[in-house]
């Protein structure tokens, strides 16, 4: 033990200190919490791992992988992997890469290949085991993450789903501008995913698409009096949920990045102004009916109706007839069932004279539309004072089934 005021003797002191040193430097027994090795090799050998893990998130390329066998990358954010001559690195090396968080390019060194391509791609959420034979690269079957499978499964969908996404005309500005609600739909994709919007939205018709609320919603092109589909969309690759206008029912211009999609709606522009209309559920009326025809005749005719266009719907109509003989029937039917009248005159909706006097009726009838939204109609009798149909809404199940 040191003495105050003693001098240092330097035998004894360097002694000491080489003890200390010799014994810093030594293998430390496991038993007293070392790992019985004084290099990385013996003590994965001490520790019986024969394995190291080198979490690296890279943005960007990550060039010459080097040649440290049988590691784990993991890649947070997009990335190209470079990787050493095949002869170089050898029989039997391998590599495991983990993208979790972006794609992740495998690009095997000069004109080798990997699975016989010049590159592979390793989705995001996804691992993948590389192989070297010794003078090009393979790998194992992919195999998601269980951070992406906990992910996958929480965006998982039932096919066909849609909760809320109510669809209405803003307040502020009802020409050009529509409210979405909150709520939740299925992609259409063949495997959906989950598209959840937790903030109500508005956007515009009258701008091209952008971002956020009280943004543009247009796809492409300029406003016109037209048919405009809405459309959910989502990016699988940072979350964000918004929607745009199309006037496309099947295939809208997506935004760059956006990966999934869902039909949720439609909406009509005419004279300059979106038609105002209310939305329950999978039923939209019309706030102002128009008379959509005001003419019959005793041969089937394909009549149009005031209904978006290039869906078939399932229309409900008011018909309103005046006949002064006798009798009168008047159908109206799906067009996919042909131009035949598939019932007898006396199924239709029918005004019953007992005197020489006009007698009239309205009823309200829904029928199935085709593409182009027109149903066939006929009457019994060319002799009708005066006839109307006209479109109240229609049911629009949105993909739903």
């Amino acid at each position: 033990m040191a003495t105050t005021l003693t001098p240092i003797e330097s035998a004894k002191y360097n002694a000491f200190v080489n003890d200390l040193t010799t014994d810093a430097n030594a293998a430390r027994p496991i038993s007293a919490g070392g790992t019985a090795g004084t290099s990385i090799a013996t003590a994965q050998t001490a520790l019986s791992v024969d394995n190291k893990v080198v979490y690296a998130a890279k943005a960007g390329n990550y060039t010459a992988l080097g040649t440290d066998n049988n590691a784990v990358h993991r890649y947070t954010a997009t990335a190209t992997v470079t990787l050493t001559a095949a002869a170089t690195l050898g029989v039997n090396w391998h590599y495991t890469i983990i993208a979790d968080g972006a794609d992740v390019t495998i690009d095997p060194n000069g004109a080798e290949t990997i699975d016989g391509a010049a590159t592979l791609v390793i989705p995001n959420g996804y691992s993948a085991l590389i192989i070297c034979n010794g003078s090009a690269f393979f790998t194992n079957k992919m195999a998601t993450t269980v951070k992406a499978l906990a992910t996958s499964l929480s965006a998982f969908a039932p096919p066909g789903h849609l909760y809320g996404l109510t669809l209405s005309n803003n307040v502020s500005d009802a020409t050009n501008d529509i409210d979405i609600a909150i709520g939740s739909a299925a992609s259409d994709a063949t495997s959906p995913a989950m598209m959840t919007l937790a903030s109500a939205l508005t956007k515009r018709l009258d701008a091209g698409w952008a971002v956020g609320t009280n943004q543009g919603g247009l796809d492409t092109g300029s406003i016109a009096n037209t048919t405009y589909h809405i459309w959910l969309i989502a990016r699988s690759d940072t979350g964000v949920v918004d929607a745009l206008f199309s006037t496309s029912a099947t295939s809208p211009t997506m935004p760059t990045n956006y990966d999934r999609k869902r039909r949720i709606g439609a909406i009509k522009r005419e004279s300059a102004a979106i038609v105002a209309f209310i939305q329950d559920g999978d039923f939209f009326q019309w706030m102002v009916p128009t008379a959509d025809v005001t003419t019959i005749s005793t041969t089937p005719t394909l009549r149009n109706l005031r209904l978006p266009a290039g869906l078939q719907l399932v229309a409900r109509c008011g018909i309103s007839i005046t006949h002064s003989n006798a009798m009168a029937t008047v159908n109206h039917w799906d067009p996919a069932i042909g131009s035949t009248l598939p019932i007898n005159q006396l199924g239709g909706f029918q005004v019953f004279v007992n005197t020489v006097t006009n007698q009239g009726g309205t009823t309200v009838q829904e029928v199935r539309t085709n593409s182009s939204g027109q149903v066939y109609a006929s009457s019994s009798s060319s002799a009708l004072t005066t006839y109307t149909l006209a479109t109240l809404g229609y049911f629009d199940r949105r993909g739903r089934f």
